[in-house]
């Protein structure tokens, strides 16, 4: 495997791609006047935001309250008294500070970990930081472990800290490939939010106020936690920026970079670490806030068209710091200024960062324009493998399927015997094993159907989109089918499933027009096309977590049930979509396998053979788009499929698309199946969500091919 697509203007993998100057060269006299009107600019408006945050709050004190307040030296109380004082250091100071500490961590965080990666996919998520603090913290609250006092704020770090270094250990070490590592900890990072999720599900009354704390709240009951944070950050941003001269060489590529002196291997290690620490301790301040390890630096990145000296990483860190925080700050004053202070203090800051932030990513991606020709994804590049190897994986899979499915019938809350399914067959069955067997054959039939339709779309999207991390999410389809579910289920109490399904495969559609239409100018850009469908992606999860937690709380278990993905209630209605469009994909797919083959190069190859780049991309993503929104109709949210199970095809049958596409298939209907059984049979009469359990058995596999796919 090679280094994913970047960004035209970030730091590239080749010589193909360039930066706003060399690196090997110092940033100038005019680059240092350029670089420090650029940083005072943004701390400028930084400092602008913070004035206004503080003036900002529930007692109903304003800007001059406190700025008496901080002028009144003798600290007389005629006219506004201490009590001004005491709200400003003890509640709005803390919250600014607190705010500007998290968003500056995860900025240079998604910083280090895009420019080692050389991937914009890349942030603060990637070595599942977030998810390992997240999981740790509910798993101390579902059992109810006792924890020390002192100990508690630890909980969070400590996790983002072991999860890290699960994912350094799975990828071979900090010095391993960069795709390996960034897929190792995508998909670590998937299998503890699953984790997550099975305990929320299974203990919600004991975890009811964890879905609000992990989407992150600067809400602080003092100074303390920032203050402590202060040396740590500070110190962790300097020595990132002092690792400026190799990552700006690391840009050309390992092999340019190691001629030129950069030792590669020490570099890599320092800057993940710096990342995890920077990364653990903005969650221990605040909670899972997301999005701004992502959006920062690619915000920074993106500006750098404007401002080349930013394609310089000592000028790209700090900026990266203070965007981040900028975001931070500007999306929790929004907030409190458009619903109030008081309205304000219910709603995670996650949920207001996530939505600015997608917001300003998707008007920058709009403007930008591709400098050279895209990377090849690894779908392009893997190993090839001969025919008769690919045949034999395909009828393997295919028998396996078969046997799955069958034990799919078999198993659940009681296990029945393969002559009961003769019977049962033969409509000779007694009336509990036709109750079962009616009831289950519906749900196994749904979730191959599924499987298959989303490891179809997921190969489709990964193709057009030529990055490994890319999945039919990335059309914005999973956000736009969660928020379009979970907007029936707040306003129609008693919604159906038929009509949670059809709404959520309407909003799935919706999203995804959007998100094609914004991405077009002139043409279809790649990159563009990732960018717009990541902010769109994240802005509807965002508004789906909203909604969520303005809901009735009975409703949330239900919610998030369908959310992660379940075949609880199916019946053969819900199955007939997902065949049909299945059915119709299928020709399309084997149509398309030479232009897949040559979507996946770059954008000139289909250009120069005569194929016209432009009208089959956007038949595919068309295809790809609705085999996954129907897909919701029968089992909800599912996303992991679409990603592993292309990845894992491409590793057992090569990179052709011929060969590809049926094992990618075979691959998904038998990780959802398999899923689905187990989700049913393992804590019996109760269930868990198939979606999580994809989750959970999905990621050691997908770890497990990366291990063999090592050179």
């Amino acid at each position: 495997m090679t280094a994913p697509t970047t960004l035209p203007t970030t730091s590239a993998d080749g010589p193909t791609e360039r930066t706003g100057a060399a690196p090997a060269r110092g940033v100038g006299a005019i680059g240092a006047l350029s670089a420090t009107g650029v940083l005072l600019g943004l701390v400028l408006v930084l400092a602008l935001l913070s004035a206004w945050h503080i003036t900002q709050g529930t007692s109903g004190i304003g800007f001059k309250d406190l700025f008496a307040a901080l002028t009144d030296i003798s600290g007389s109380p005629a006219e506004v008294g201490p009590s001004a004082r005491d709200i400003l250091i003890g509640s709005r100071l803390p919250r600014v500070g607190a705010g500007i500490l998290v968003g500056a961590a995860l900025g240079v965080a998604g910083a280090l970990f895009q420019s080692l990666a050389r991937n914009p996919l890349a942030s603060p998520d990637t070595l599942a930081v977030t998810g390992g603090s997240y999981f740790a913290v509910t798993v101390v609250t579902a059992f109810g472990l006792a924890i020390p006092m002192w100990a508690s704020g630890g909980v969070a770090f400590i996790g983002g800290l072991l999860a890290a270094a699960l994912v350094l250990g799975l990828a071979g070490g900090a010095a391993a490939s960069t795709t390996r590592l960034v897929l190792a900890g995508t998909a670590t990072a998937l299998a503890l939010q699953a984790g997550t999720s099975t305990l929320l599900i299974l203990f919600a009354e004991e975890t009811t106020s964890l879905y609000s704390w992990g989407s992150g709240t600067l809400n602080q009951l003092d100074g303390t936690a920032a203050v402590r944070s202060i040396p740590v950050i500070v110190i962790i941003i300097a020595a990132a920026i002092a690792l400026s001269r190799r990552l700006d060489l690391l840009s050309l590529g390992d092999d340019a970079a190691s001629v030129l002196g950069v030792p590669i291997r020490s570099t890599r290690a320092v800057g993940i670490l710096l990342a995890v620490i920077l990364t653990a301790t903005a969650v221990t301040l605040a909670g899972p806030i997301g999005f701004v390890g992502l959006c920062a630096p690619v915000i920074a990145r993106l500006l750098a068209r404007l401002v080349p000296v930013l394609g310089k990483h000592a000028v790209l860190i700090p900026a990266t710091a203070l965007i981040g925080a900028i975001i931070v700050i500007l999306a929790d004053a929004l907030l409190r200024a458009i619903v109030g202070a008081n309205e304000a203090i219910t709603l995670p800051s996650g949920v207001t960062t996530t939505v600015l932030g997608a917001v300003v990513l998707v008007l920058l991606a709009r403007s930008m324009r591709s400098s050279g020709p895209a990377q090849a994804t690894s779908a392009a590049r893997s190993s090839v493998h001969g025919p008769r190897r690919a045949g034999l994986i395909i009828a393997f899979a295919a028998v396996l399927l078969i046997v799955v499915a069958i034990l799919g019938l078999l198993t659940g809350e009681r296990f029945y015997l393969l002559g009961d399914v003769v019977l049962w067959v033969q409509d000779q069955a007694a009336p509990v094993i036709s109750f079962a067997f009616d009831s289950r054959a519906p749900r196994v039939a749904a979730a191959l159907a599924a499987g298959a339709a989303l490891g179809l779309s997921g190969t489709f999207v990964q193709a057009s989109a030529r990055n490994p991390l890319a999945e039919p999410g990335l059309l914005g389809i999973t956000g736009g089918a969660g928020l379009g579910a979970v907007i029936v289920v707040t306003l129609v109490p008693g919604a159906t499933v038929v009509l949670i399904s059809s709404v959520g495969v309407v909003g799935a559609l919706v999203a995804f027009a959007i998100v094609y239409g914004l991405s077009w100018r002139g043409g279809m850009n790649t990159d563009r096309l990732v960018l717009i469908g990541i902010g769109m992606w994240f802005g509807f999860t965002a508004l789906t977590t909203l909604f969520l937690i303005r809901a009735n709380p009975w409703d949330t278990p239900a919610l998030f049930t369908w959310l992660s993905g379940s075949t609880y209630g199916r019946v053969w209605a819900h199955v007939a979509p997902v065949a049909l469009v299945l059915l119709a994909a299928i020709p399309l797919a084997i149509v398309w396998t030479r232009e897949l083959d040559l979507l996946a190069l770059d954008d000139d190859t289909p250009r120069l053979v005569g194929v016209p780049r432009e009208p089959v991309r956007l038949g595919v993503l068309i295809t790809a788009a609705v085999l996954a929104a129907v897909s919701v109709s029968a089992v909800g949210v599912v996303g992991f499929i679409g990603l592993v199970a292309p990845h894992a095809a491409r590793a057992l049958v090569g990179s052709r698309h011929a060969r590809v596409i049926p094992t990618a298939m075979l691959l998904g209907a038998l990780g959802l199946v398999v899923a689905d059984a187990l989700g049913r049979t393992i804590i019996a009469p109760a269930q868990i969500p198939a979606g999580l359990i994809v989750a959970l058995i999905g990621a050691p596999y997908f770890v497990y091919l990366l291990a063999r796919s090592r050179a």
